[in-house]
């Protein structure tokens, strides 16, 4: 029964969050279409994680926290849409480290590709962040306990997660989320345009658009 409950709970968490995401982006999107278009260095940067072929013309940058329960939500279908369009389409996955815990779990991340573990990483950090995302009192630490199942040598990700290179990953995204005024998350870009209104059908839309102009 307590199992349910909880399960239920974490359900309406993950609706309300969803749903105060899709107001708070398209008020976001309001300011952002009066500015100039986005510096497209300010996407994507040389140590962004990339999910998909390199060539793909199509490129959907995703602002992330590993803590926010929409971004949970949406990473099957964002993998989806990579994995659905033939090496036309890749993902590139930027930092936004908004809630207490997300930059340790970061430095994990970005440990794990030290090992070429990245994105089983990134998924056990995903299925587990019931257990160790708790808003009110977050509890990173406890994701160690599940990452061997990812493959991952848990000593040496400790050790290189303490790494400058990592904490300079994390300045960088966190400049750059600053300067396009990153609010919350996830925050999607196709081709360095944003959506015109928060969705999963919205982001499908842009990217079909995205990859019947890329390959006529």
């Amino acid at each position: 029964m307590k199992k349910r409950t909880l399960l239920t709970l974490t359900s309406i968490v993950a609706v309300m969050a969803f749903a105060l995401s899709a107001f708070v982006y398209e008020q976001s999107q309001l300011r952002k279409n009066k500015t100039a278009d986005t510096p497209a260095s300010e996407l994507v940067r040389m140590h962004s994680p990339v999910f998909g072929a390199a060539s793909a013309k199509v490129t959907i940058v995703e602002f992330f926290d590993p803590s926010c329960e929409t971004c949970r939500a949406f990473y099957p279908g964002v993998k989806d849409l990579v994995n659905a369009h033939d090496g036309k389409v890749k993902l590139v996955i930027r930092y936004a480290p908004f809630h207490e815990g997300s930059e340790d779990m970061i430095k994990i991340l970005e440990a794990s590709r030290m090992q070429d573990k990245y994105w089983p990483t990134l998924e056990t950090v995903l299925r587990m962040q019931p257990q160790w995302a708790s808003h009110d009192n977050p509890q990173p630490d406890l994701i160690w306990g599940f990452l061997e199942e990812s493959g991952l040598d848990v000593e040496k990700a400790r050790k290189d997660a303490g790494k400058e290179t990592v904490a300079t990953v994390i300045e960088q995204d966190k400049t750059d989320l600053r300067t396009l005024n990153i609010k919350q998350t996830p925050a999607f870009f196709v081709n360095g345009q944003p959506l015109p209104k928060f969705g999963y059908e919205q982001l499908k839309a842009l990217v079909e658009q995205e990859v019947k102009a890329a390959y006529p």
